[in-house]
């Protein structure tokens, strides 16, 4: 195998806690794949090249902490297909790791193991994991610990990546976080609402907010919230048709997208 779709994610719920003495924050996550993905391709080569994205950093730190860990050269060739927009809190650059980590890993003389493969994705970002296992998953602890979840994979995605709006980082975002107290409580009442399987009835992000979630509930979505630490919002939906006619009236507010659930 040499070319992976690497797909967004979208956080169903995202609970967050204090900060640890790692930096990163506590957090309870709902993970989900969606179909929007980009592309990914990885042959051995001389060195290491990255190519089709000038941006990238979080591909190349992934494959040379993968060369590291297996003793061996970061020689690969890395071609990059962007769809999933940047900075946008789909995971686009956490799931191209975890597709070029995958793939790069099979042309190894001796490739990791799943479980040491997947200490050197946690050590690139906290979403890098979820994007090696499949369907839904529980994130807790940083996000690395994953447990995956029997969720519903019936319903149409309206993705909206507001016009004009863009975060400075993820991190950032998290660094201005004042609200930890009560984690315990969201926490519990997350996974209350897990042992439902209810996706209306999850609790909303923690980290941050959007009016077009409620535009969005206007329209017909039984969900809508923003994914991550933003700024894209989605809107989920019993019929396909229901989203088709909110994708019409939300047209002009951003760039938007027609997904659905990706195991």
């Amino acid at each position: 195998m040499t070319e992976l779709l690497a797909p967004a994610k979208i956080n169903l719920a995202l609970v967050v806690g204090p900060a640890r003495a790692d930096g990163r924050h506590e957090i309870a996550t709902v993970l989900q794949r969606i179909s929007l993905a980009d592309r990914i391709k990885v042959e051995p080569a001389s060195k290491l090249r990255v190519e089709g994205f000038t941006e990238d950093t979080i591909v190349r730190r992934a494959l040379e902490a993968l060369a590291s860990a297996a003793g061996a050269e970061a020689a690969w060739r890395v071609e990059i297909h962007k769809q999933i927009p940047v900075a946008a809190g789909l995971g686009g650059g956490s799931s191209d790791a975890a597709a070029a980590l995958l793939l790069a890993n099979e042309t190894l003389a001796q490739p990791l193991e799943q479980g040491a493969l997947h200490e050197v994705a946690a050590r690139i970002g906290a979403d890098v994991p979820f994007f090696l296992t499949t369907g839904p998953q529980l994130g807790e602890a940083d996000g690395t610990v994953l447990q995956q979840l029997a969720l519903p994979q019936d319903y149409w995605i309206l993705l909206l990546l507001p016009r004009g709006e863009r975060k400075a980082s993820t991190g950032a975002v998290y660094d201005a976080f004042s609200g930890a107290e009560g984690f315990s409580d969201r926490r519990a009442a997350l996974l209350r609402a897990l042992a439902v399987g209810d996706l209306a009835t999850f609790p909303p992000n923690d980290l941050t907010s959007s009016p077009l979630a409620d535009e969005l509930r206007f329209l017909g979505a039984f969900r809508a919230d923003v994914s991550g630490a933003g700024p894209a919002v989605y809107g989920l939906f019993a019929e396909q048709g229901e989203a088709i006619i909110a994708h019409a009236a939300l047209a002009g507010r951003g760039k938007a997208w027609i997904a659905t659930p990706a195991w």
